[in-house]
């Protein structure tokens, strides 16, 4: 059989299967029941679509994630070391809010160590951040002043950012239940969270920072996929946390199509599960899914980071695999 005729009969299957897949409305085309597929026609693509998913997509179930990359030796989750190379940030200026502690601090060390030019974005300072002694330093910028947040880059004197990190977070401890509803905390978390890193970002570009081929980094969380909530989540709880993160990821979608014309790509990051105060919580569960130093988080995000283009734009991606995370 010659090529073009190969190509052709699978032209032909391929419009078969689909005609055998679809129906016509006066509202247009709809999908029928797996019921009218051949079986194995049905078989073969659900087969396909599985295993393009798994190519795609890490799992939700941390335990089994992080048991997973162990029997597999997944050098790429276990030793971030085997891939990472941050020589593409060395004299890059890079901006971090929250730079003072946690996974925000770790980061700025980590990009300081690699020769990046770090400007730390904070509230307030703290011993760590002093001795790092960033390139610049901008204060008492709290993410949920929208004036506060507008004198951000007439504080900047260094010139245009190449890479802006939004990590400033905040989550509240208590876990939410129906019977203890903390309101007013729910929206504190979606202000620092998703409005923050909206107000920072505008801020740097309509001050003229945030040039074209200039890229944003929005660290978000896994929590804030919404088809994760029933493993992740299968009795409910903690509203506030998971609300914010799922309107800080509509956002970043958002200003993604939005500066496609403008050359900026956005990035959308989970860091991964790191041992922070944040995180303090967990503490419990920490070796069983797979927490890492935050400075082994550090690396992973900044290895994530150098992936980032406008090809790659608007994607949610976890950092311990490099595998996207589904909305």
């Amino acid at each position: 059989m010659s090529l073009s005729t190969l190509t052709v009969l699978k032209f032909l299957f391929a419009t078969a299967s689909w005609s055998l897949s679809t129906s016509f409305s006066p509202n247009g085309i709809k999908p029928r029941t797996k019921a009218f597929l051949p079986r194995s026609i049905g078989n073969e693509r659900d087969t396909a679509l599985a295993m393009a998913d798994a190519e795609r997509y890490t799992i939700p179930d941390q335990p089994a994630r992080f048991a997973r990359a162990q029997t597999e030796k997944n050098e790429r989750y276990l030793n971030i070391e085997s891939v990472y190379d941050p020589s593409f940030i060395k004299g890059k200026r890079v901006a971090v809010t929250g730079a003072n502690r946690g996974i925000g601090y770790a980061i700025s060390k980590e990009l300081k160590e690699v020769g990046a030019e770090v400007i730390a974005i904070c509230r307030s300072s703290s011993p760590e951040l002093e001795k790092l002694e960033p390139a610049e330093t901008v204060l008492g910028i709290d993410v949920t002043d929208d004036k506060a947040c507008e004198t951000i880059a007439g504080k900047i004197t260094g010139g245009p950012i190449d890479i802006l990190i939004n990590n400033a977070g905040y989550f509240y401890e208590p876990v939410e239940k129906i019977d203890s509803l903390h309101f007013a905390e729910e929206l504190k978390m979606i202000d620092i969270c998703a409005l923050g890193p909206l107000r920072v970002s505008a801020a740097l570009y309509n001050g003229g920072l945030l040039p074209s081929g200039s890229s944003i980094v929005m660290i978000t969380s896994q929590g804030g996929s919404i088809s994760w909530r029933t493993t992740q989540n299968p009795t409910g709880g903690d509203y506030g946390h998971h609300m914010s993160k799922a309107a800080a990821n509509m956002m970043s979608v958002l200003l993604s199509q939005e500066f496609k014309d403008k050359g900026i790509a956005v990035g959308i990051l989970h860091p991964g599960f790191n041992k922070t105060e944040m995180t303090a919580k967990y503490a419990k569960i920490w070796e069983i899914e797979g927490a890492v130093d935050s400075s082994v988080g550090a690396k992973r995000v900044i290895h994530e980071i150098g992936k980032i283009s406008m090809d790659t734009t608007g994607k949610f991606i976890n950092c311990e695999d490099g595998l996207e995370i589904p909305w």
